[in-house]
């Protein structure tokens, strides 16, 4: 297949670099890192065994012409730019996959290209982008990927086989919304929480309007996370009420699955997830898709989250003072 990637930070250069050492023509639009990569490649340092490999590198997306597989691993942040970014890769013939943060990016997709096959998939993966080039892969892999259109299900499977073979462990659900619900039962807590986590106990506590009063201090890792009783709390906490929404919602999320998500996370060690990142970077914060939007969702499903408001306030706290520093 010809693949283009967008978004070649962590995850679009980890999953992309199995797909060009598996043989495929792998093509990759960057943007910071393009001098690094036209002339050194890409590492990947992982459990599974450390290589390199050399994609096509663009840093202007009419240079790669249409693809059949376009890979999507953008932060949300940057979904204004779909359409700049995109339409030069894309024919009749081409699907989009989505490896994006939480909700509303197929749909995205689908306003811009209501004629192509729009797939989302669920990483669950521990990376980090260590420098320009050079990814760090410390733990899992699966993907689990759907269609948002169920006519486009046989495209779906020919995906997923497509990764399979590639070496990236990869399920196919024919129910990507509920897929999507249950990412986030991770991805609230462990992303949210890890920044708000900064602020300590007193951000859970204090009235809003003192938030900003409180002083900030560094962010909590997995391992910091699951290892103190009342962020543990929390964590489980944020799980039930994204599952409660998600039941309401009709998606039958399984009781079974906090505690499984709990012990796949004690696995992972001091383990940073992404928002953590951005916001030690000084980088937006993804809000929307994997905040607001559950939130917006829940109220409309008339399901209480005290703890995702909570959590919401707390963030768009951090989030303001990033940029009024700036």
């Amino acid at each position: 297949m010809k693949i283009g990637v967008v978004g070649c930070g962590a995850l679009g250069s980890y999953y992309g670099g199995l797909l060009c050492k598996a043989g495929h023509e792998t093509h990759f639009l960057l943007r910071s890192d393009y001098d690094t990569v036209q002339k050194q490649g890409v590492s990947i340092e992982s459990p599974n065994g450390d290589f390199r490999f050399h994609p096509h590198a663009h840093n202007d997306p009419s240079e790669i012409g249409a693809c059949d597989l376009v890979v999507i691993g953008l932060k949300t942040t940057a979904n204004h730019a779909f359409s700049h970014l995109l339409p030069p890769l894309v024919s009749s013939r081409t699907s989009l996959l989505t490896l994006q943060n939480g909700l509303g990016n197929e749909e995205a997709l689908e306003a811009l290209f209501p004629d192509n096959t729009i797939l989302g998939g669920l990483c669950f993966v521990c990376l980090n982008r260590i420098e320009p080039g050079r990814i760090r892969h410390m733990d899992h892999g699966l993907i689990m990927m759907g269609a948002y259109q169920d006519i486009s299900s046989a495209r779906a499977l020919e995906c997923v086989e497509v990764f399979d073979q590639a070496g990236i462990p990869c399920r196919y659900t024919d129910h990507l919304a509920k897929a999507h619900w249950e990412k986030l039962m991770w991805n609230i807590p462990f992303n949210g929480l890890g920044v708000a986590g900064s602020l300590g106990h007193d951000g859970f506590i204090v009235a809003p309007s003192e938030l900003g009063s409180l002083p900030s201090s560094d962010c909590m890792d997995a391992n910091a996370l699951l290892g103190d009783a009342e962020w543990e709390a929390r964590v489980r906490g944020l799980m039930r009420e994204v599952a409660s929404v998600a039941n309401e919602l009709g998606l039958s999320v399984n009781t079974d699955l906090e505690s499984k998500l709990i012990a796949r996370t004690r696995t992972m060690g001091p383990y940073k997830a992404s928002t953590i990142i951005d916001f030690e970077r000084g980088d937006p914060l993804e809000m929307n898709s994997l905040f607001l939007e559950p939130l917006k969702q829940a109220k409309e499903a008339g399901i209480e989250t005290p703890l995702l408001e909570r959590l919401t306030l707390i963030l768009a706290e951090l989030q303001g003072r990033q940029d009024r520093s700036k």
